[in-house]
């Protein structure tokens, strides 16, 4: 097997014309009544989300991430009147892993985008009251962005006291407040392990009943977490896309997840970019370890392009993590990917997809047409010829391209 080479990537190539109107601000008020684009081996058919389970057959295995989003906006309100909004990005301190920073009390210190900055004076603190509960904060650094949180009572977990205090944070495409719908829809069914600042957004079209259609028809379904970051949203801003900064985020892998990967004659379907993110990132640390047995679950965003000429297998590699796990007695990796995922890109572990319709000119662009090709085009003409609706809150895709 041979590794992938860097080529540049110009970004007027990956944009197309987005209508204002066709940019979901709303979700349906039924998640599965969704459109459903169905891509497969060249061929475009519609379909509503509902019909999912139909389209698939019992040789699937669908990873979903189980992701929660918390309610990361935090406004402050000032003696002058002023409004500071305070948006979680990642943990600092006590620990930049999530599981520990939601879960601590007393003080908890996260990297943070601050709206309007100026108006936040050196020394400052801000409270919000909450009736029981006080919130402070403290800016620790204003260049990079560091705000420290204190609150009482000190008992409670900063978990807890987020969701008291903070909003849902809706992508900054969504140009509405967050309304109390927000906080049911901006979140998928299964949903478990908190830590997401944006929601992974292929999976709200699920319901209870089609997953449980899914594994009527025994199709495998297995859940892994990457917890989505804002840096998702980010556009692309350079002409080359090899010179953007790609965002790095936290996943965490079972035991289980591998054991399920190396069932024979599956084809793994991710659920969301995030999903496909996760199983081609856990490739890749395989491959490592066979390098270099010691090495950290941290994968950068051009270790594929630089891996070398020739890479393991995908079952060595998988093999190769399961046992580092055998080795060191646990049943759960947490690490860190910043995988950038463009065209040129050879997949490792996925054989479909499923996603919603993305910005242009995005990184998640990128993905899908790494994925299948330069019909990314025809995909998403099709899908503005026949009024779908676009981004978060926007309607599907099944991409089957082999």
């Amino acid at each position: 097997m041979f590794s992938m080479k860097l080529i540049p990537i110009q970004m007027k190539e990956y944009t197309y014309s987005l209508p204002e109107e066709r940019i979901a601000k709303y979700p349906l008020e039924q998640r599965d009544k969704a459109k459903l684009l169905v891509y497969r081996q060249g061929t475009i058919t519609h379909n509503l989300f509902y019909q999912l389970p139909d389209l698939l057959t019992d040789t699937c295995l669908l990873f979903f991430n189980d992701t929660k989003v918390i309610p990361a906006r935090v406004t402050f309100e000032k003696g002058t009147g002023a409004s500071i909004e305070v948006f979680l990005l990642h943990p600092v301190q006590p620990s930049p892993l999530l599981s520990i920073a939601l879960t601590s009390s007393q003080k908890s210190t996260w990297k943070c985008a601050v709206g309007n900055l100026k108006r936040w004076p050196d020394g400052m603190v801000l409270k919000k009251d909450l009736g029981t509960t006080v919130l402070e904060a403290r800016l620790t650094n204003r260049l990079t962005g560091l705000v420290e949180f204190s609150w009482t009572p000190t008992y409670l977990p900063f978990a807890e006291v987020i969701h008291a205090a903070g909003a849902v944070p809706l992508p900054p495409y969504i140009t509405r407040a967050p309304e109390a719908a927000d906080n049911e829809r901006y979140q998928t069914v299964y949903s478990l392990v908190e830590g997401a600042v944006a929601a992974p957004t292929a999976g709200l079209h699920f319901t209870g009943q089609v997953l449980d259609k899914i594994k009527s028809k025994k199709i495998a379904v297995d859940f892994l977490t990457l917890h989505v970051s804002a840096g998702t949203f980010l556009p692309v801003k350079v002409e080359n896309a090899l010179d953007h900064a790609m965002h790095e985020e936290q996943l965490i892998i079972s035991r289980k997840n591998l054991e399920n990967l190396l069932l024979q004659g599956k084809k793994v379907i991710a659920v969301g970019t995030t999903a496909m993110r996760t199983l081609e990132s856990l490739y890749w640390y395989g491959a490592r370890l066979l390098r270099e047995p010691e090495a950290l679950f941290n994968i950068e965003s051009f270790l594929p392009y630089h891996f070398g000429d020739s890479v393991p297998s995908r079952l060595d590699a998988l093999v190769a993590v399961l046992a580092m796990m055998d080795n060191k007695n646990i049943d759960e990796l947490v690490g860190q990917t910043s995988i950038f995922i463009i065209p040129g890109y050879r997949f490792k572990i996925c054989q479909g997809l499923i996603t919603n319709f993305h910005q242009p000119g995005s990184t998640l662009l990128l993905l899908v047409a790494a994925f299948v090709g330069p019909e990314w085009k025809n995909i998403y003409q099709e899908a503005l010829a026949n009024d779908y609706r676009f981004l978060s809150y926007g309607d599907s895709s099944l991409l089957l391209p082999t």
